[in-house]
């Protein structure tokens, strides 16, 4: 389960806004398989920092632009709202499998191919090739490269 806090709170509190947001995601999603594989055996929580909250009505903070990023994305995700902040958005979590970070097992697009490795294949050819190994459907093989493109740019809270 991978979540994004703001930066500015404790550390604590990084944690137990995290912790709210997980058990939102498990009121909405524990009947999928994704859940109950990731309850059963995995358990593991990424805490990353979300930047900044503010839902005014003329700002908006990076975490709540985030939060627009993967829901327009149909990234199903959880998410909290502290009473004791005015309500502002302090986590959103979402789940991530392997396909996304396990970058040994499944590794990064090798675009700079020369022309002779292309074995006559386009650069898109080929791209295309490596993006359909991660998921049987496009739109599956697209959602996982977001993610992983999505996912860059965060570090540990």
């Amino acid at each position: 389960m991978y979540g994004l806090v703001p930066y500015n709170i404790s550390p604590i509190q990084q944690g137990i806004q995290f912790g709210h947001a997980v058990v939102e995601y498990g009121l909405e999603f524990s009947d999928t398989p994704e859940y109950q594989t990731w309850a059963r055996r995995d358990k593991t929580f990424i805490i990353l920092n979300g930047g900044t909250t503010n839902n005014t009505a003329f700002i908006k903070g990076t975490l709540n632009n985030h939060y627009f990023t993967l829901t327009d994305r149909c990234i199903p995700v959880g998410e909290f709202h502290e009473p004791d902040l005015g309500d502002q958005l302090t986590a959103v979590v979402f789940l991530v499998d392997d396909r996304v970070y396990d970058k040994a097992y499944w590794p990064d697009y090798e675009g700079d191919a020369i022309e002779e490795k292309l074995g006559g294949r386009s650069l898109e050819t080929q791209y295309y090739e490596w993006k359909m190994n991660f998921a049987e459907t496009e739109a599956e093989a697209d959602q996982i490269i977001f993610l992983r493109d999505f996912l860059k740019q965060f570090r540990f809270a």
